[in-house]
């Protein structure tokens, strides 16, 4: 099987910038249609070397923790919208220093750190749990019964706490527009009362925009009809995954082929464990280049990653033409959650990070070494 891209290491993350910069763009048409404020969520994409490129047609980024937070002042140079569910009380005050919003899961945390917004002009916010997400699967779902993340309604005061200036939500997981709708229909039968007490609403992330099949039309009607409704609201979305969304591969390479009672396995330089935890957590079966699922073509093989772990693989695909060691695996749509996810597990050989430029030449960005390893453990 003749290699796509043989000038390119394996394994390696693989950015496309000019697939990147039409997300951005529609994004960018979505701000300027409705106003709202759309920033980068740095748990679905923090390729930092492209922030400069990012910050052209979006309003910012925002973090849930101190890393998070300095990497958006260092690389975006702005400051950023942070939440966590607890902050770290040694780290506040430099979390407060580069953030311009933050927001607070509890009242609690409020009360704790309350006094560092006296005379300041960040803006301090609250986080609300409306209750209501459609969501399927709970590990992702912020609004399952007893879940710690937000305020229930009936836990707010009926005036909001003197310093506090917005409200933030999120509830939301790779959805569209029409999810949105009803979610704000929730959202506004529980928390309206409020609106008038704050200057600013946070719409949290997983909106899906740059999707295919999204509505975009649609979105900027439910967002201009709410803003006409509360026009002194300044709104933000903050999605991830829309960004990086089908930005870019992985690339792999077929070290082993071996077989256990028909079953055969391609041994591959990346894990599934370390490189794609999503796919097992979530779980989902990422799509491979020129393979299809296991009836469509003659050759079948599971891929297999590289630890010792006897979970770290994935099954199955089929292949016209049956695979050779040293064959080349593409998998697609790795650059949005996956990349962000990723661990040094078993010590194995960490993907390096690349970006095809728009004018179709290649960059390496990093290299991966035994010292990054070594300096994570001690």
């Amino acid at each position: 099987m003749k290699s796509a891209y043989p000038h390119i290491p394996s394994p390696c993350y693989v950015l496309e910038e000019k697939k990147l910069i039409d997300n951005l763009k529609l994004l960018e048409k979505v701000r300027k249609a409705t106003g709202v404020k759309i920033i980068l969520a740095l748990k679905g994409y923090a390729l930092w070397s492209t922030f400069p490129l990012i910050k052209k047609y979006l309003d910012g980024a925002t973090a849930s923790s101190l890393h998070e937070a300095l990497l958006i002042y260092e690389e975006m140079g702005v400051k950023a919208h942070t939440y966590a569910p607890a902050y770290l009380p040694e780290e506040f005050p430099d979390i407060f220093r580069i953030s311009s919003h933050i927001t607070f899961n509890s009242l609690s945390q409020w009360e704790l750190y309350k006094k560092y917004f006296a005379h300041s002009h960040v803006k301090a916010g609250l986080r609300i749990n409306p209750e209501y997400s459609e969501i399927k699967h709970d590990i992702y779902n912020p609004a399952i019964r007893g879940s710690r993340l937000g305020i229930i309604k009936n836990h707010l005061p009926q005036k909001l706490p003197e310093g506090i200036s917005g409200l933030h939500f999120h509830v939301m997981c790779e959805q569209d527009s029409y999810v949105l709708e009803r979610v704000l229909q929730e959202v506004e039968k529980k928390f309206s009362e409020y609106f008038s007490q704050i200057s600013w609403l946070n719409m949290g992330g997983g909106h899906l925009i740059t999707h295919k099949t999204y509505q975009v039309e649609h979105l900027i009607q439910v967002l201009l009809s709410f803003r006409s409704k509360y026009p002194w609201l300044e709104i933000i979305l903050e999605p991830g995954e829309a960004i990086g969304w089908e930005t870019g591969f992985l690339k792999s390479t077929v070290l082993d082929i071996v077989e256990n009672n028909g079953i055969r396995t391609a041994i591959l330089d990346v894990s599934f464990s370390a490189h794609m935890p999503d796919t097992l957590e979530m779980p989902y079966k990422p799509i491979i280049r020129g393979a299809s699922e296991p009836n469509k073509y003659p050759y079948v093989y599971r891929m297999g990653g590289v630890t010792c772990l006897a979970g770290d693989y994935m099954g199955d695909y089929s292949f016209p033409e049956p695979l050779q060691i040293g064959d080349e695996i593409i998998f697609e749509d790795m650059i949005h959650y996956t990349m962000v996810k990723t661990t040094f597990f078993n010590g194995v050989k960490h993907p390096s990070i690349g970006v095809i430029k728009s004018d179709g030449s290649f960059q390496l960005l990093r290299k991966f070494t035994y010292l990054d390893y070594k300096n994570k453990l001690s």
